[in-house]
């Protein structure tokens, strides 16, 4: 299969959101099928939606889909019986992920590799991403336990976003929605530490400029900082294959260890203040540059 001939430097700084929906197998041995696809191009610039492509696939076995859903808008058999079969649209698939950045929830242990087994069960290449963002990860490491398990439903909620309708574009419009969320949250206190942002049920602990001291802000540069492990993945740390590893059910993340910190941040208290000058230093350098690039030199944000 071939991308389309579109410029490789624009496509690789497109973000691509996806998500699959499939049968939950019940019995020992039993297969997954991929029921539908979803996906949405974001501008990295603006975040924007630039492209969205959605469709039901029917199954090679059509007895694993119920006949009725227990949700409102639920895939039925009746709903896959008439779709497409992947393989007649593996190549528009393929066209909307190969060569860009790869986002979603959960996507490493579940999306990623259903994907790659039903493009080898159809005897073709694979899609590959340029880079991959997990929210799950980046969420579980950077937001903490404060809304819960760490659910794109339970997210949603925290923020009063809705229901998770467990409909591929629908979910990936809210994967989006949740990551700009948590992204504001986390910008926002690192920008006001004093602020009491992460309970907005208590106004007690809330210190003003009059109140504090002001403290001179350090200026050292991000190169500076120390680096760990983060959830962002690039095709050259992966060498162009699939970072991941199966799970069995999308529907169970792995469980991510509480803050212990008084106030639940996903930092030091110490490292605020070299928080906040990160956060100001890359928002200059990040001026028209797309996000791919920033992502390159924000893995030591919020350490």
């Amino acid at each position: 299969m071939a991308t389309p001939n579109i410029s490789i430097n624009k496509r690789s700084s497109e973000i691509v959101f996806f998500d699959l929906e499939t049968n939950v197998p019940s019995k020992p041995g039993q297969k997954f099928w991929v029921l539908e696809f979803g996906a949405m191009v974001v501008c990295s610039r603006k975040l924007v939606e630039l492209e969205s492509y959605c469709t039901l696939i029917r199954p090679g076995d059509l007895s694993v889909v119920g006949l009725k859903s227990g949700r409102v808008d639920g895939i039925t058999r009746k709903a896959v019986a008439d779709a497409p079969s992947f393989e007649q649209v593996a190549q528009k698939i393929f066209n909307i992920l190969d060569g860009r950045i790869w986002a979603g929830h959960n996507i490493q242990r579940f999306d990623c590799v259903r994907i790659k087994a039903a493009f080898a069960e159809i005897g073709c290449p694979a899609p590959v991403p340029v880079g991959i963002i997990d929210s799950l990860g980046v969420l579980s490491e950077k937001f903490g336990k404060r809304a819960g398990n760490m659910k794109m439903a339970s997210l949603a909620a925290y923020f009063d976003l809705g229901e998770q309708k467990h409909r591929s574009l629908d979910d990936v419009r809210m994967n989006l929605e949740v990551l700009k969320h948590c992204a504001t949250v986390l910008f926002l206190e690192s920008s006001l530490p004093d602020l009491s942002i992460g309970n907005c049920q208590s106004t007690s602990s809330i210190t003003t400029r009059s109140r504090s001291q002001v403290h001179n802000i350090p200026t050292s540069p991000i190169d500076k900082w120390q680096s760990s492990p983060s959830s962002i993945i690039t095709r050259s740390s992966s060498r162009g294959k699939f970072p991941c590893r199966e799970e069995a059910s999308r529907k169970s993340p792995p469980s991510t260890s509480a803050i212990g910190y008084q106030r639940t941040v996903p930092y030091a208290k110490q490292s605020l203040g070299k928080v906040t000058a990160g956060v100001r230093n890359l928002l200059c350098k990040a001026q028209n540059k797309p996000l791919n690039t920033l992502l390159k030199h924000s893995q030591t944000l919020f350490r």
